[in-house]
C-alpha cells in the first residue's frame, strides 16, 4: 500500500531518500573524523552537525530541482515522484537546511572563516544542481565542494590543510561523480543531462573512477599517518 505524502512516517521517510541518504552520511561521518583530528569530539560534533544541514540542503534542492525530469522518467525511487514528500514540504526543509547550515557554522568552531568556506561549498554544490551538471564541466563543483571541506576546518583554526589532503578529497569526489553517474546514464542523455560522464560513455567513466578511487586510496594510506592533532 503506497504511502500518503502526509503521514509523519513517509515525510521522515522521503527527507532521508531525497537527502540522498548514504552519501550524506558518508560525507558527515569523514567531516567528523577530520574534525576530530583538529578539535575536541564535541566540537567535532558540531562541525558534523553543519555539514549535515548542508548536505541536506544540497540533496534536497538537487531532488526538487529534478523533480521534472524524474516524474517524465517515472522513477519510483525518487520521494517526490512516489509521493512519499510533496514539493512545498521540501521546499520549505531546503530554506530551514540552509538556514541551519549557516547558523551552526557561525556559532561553531568553524565561525566567520570556516563559514566562509564552507558557504563556497554549497554555492559551488548548488551551482552544478541548477546548470554545470549538463555541461562538460559538471565535475568541477565536486572538485570545489569537497576539496573546500578540509580547508572550512582547519582555516577556522588558523591552519591550511596539507596538499595530499585536499588533493585526497579533489580524488575521490571526482570519482564518485563518473561512478555515481553511470547508473542514470541512459536517462541522462534522453533528457538532455550532458555532464562530463555523460560524454565521455560508460566504459570511459567507470574507468576514470577505477584509476582516481585507486590513487586516492593510495594516498590516503600513504599519508594519512602524517594528520595528527595539533
Amino acid at each position: 500500500m503506497k504511502e500518503r505524502s502526509d503521514s509523519p512516517i513517509s515525510a521522515v521517510k522521503g527527507f532521508l531518500l531525497a537527502s540522498h541518504f548514504g552519501p550524506t552520511v558518508l560525507v558527515v561521518t569523514i567531516s567528523f573524523i577530520l574534525a576530530s583530528t583538529q578539535y575536541s569530539v564535541t566540537s567535532s560534533i558540531h562541525i558534523a552537525a553543519a555539514i549535515l544541514a548542508g548536505q541536506f540542503f544540497v540533496g534536497w534542492s538537487n531532488d526538487l530541482i529534478d523533480y521534472p525530469l524524474d516524474l517524465a522518467a517515472s522513477r519510483q525511487t525518487k520521494p517526490l515522484v512516489a509521493g512519499l514528500i510533496s514539493p512545498r514540504a521540501l521546499k520549505r526543509g531546503i530554506v530551514l537546511a540552509l538556514i541551519f547550515a549557516i547558523v551552526l557554522s557561525l556559532l561553531g568552531p568553524l565561525g566567520i572563516r570556516g563559514t566562509a568556506v564552507h558557504g563556497l561549498g554549497l554555492l559551488s554544490a548548488t551551482a552544478y544542481n541548477t546548470s554545470l551538471k549538463k555541461t562538460i564541466f559538471s565535475v568541477i563543483p565536486f572538485m570545489i565542494s569537497f576539496g573546500a571541506m578540509p580547508w572550512a576546518i582547519y582555516i577556522s583554526e588558523g591552519k591550511s590543510p596539507t596538499l595530499w589532503l585536499c588533493f585526497g578529497f579533489v580524488i575521490f569526489a571526482s570519482a564518485f561523480h563518473f561512478l555515481n553517474v553511470v547508473k542514470d546514464l541512459e536517462w541522462d542523455l534522453k533528457q538532455g543531462i550532458n555532464g562530463l560522464p555523460q560524454r565521455l560513455g560508460r566504459k570511459k567513466s567507470i574507468a576514470i573512477a577505477a584509476v582516481l578511487g585507486i590513487c586516492g586510496i593510495f594516498l590516503v594510506v600513504v599519508k594519512w599517518s602524517e594528520l595528527s592533532p595539533a
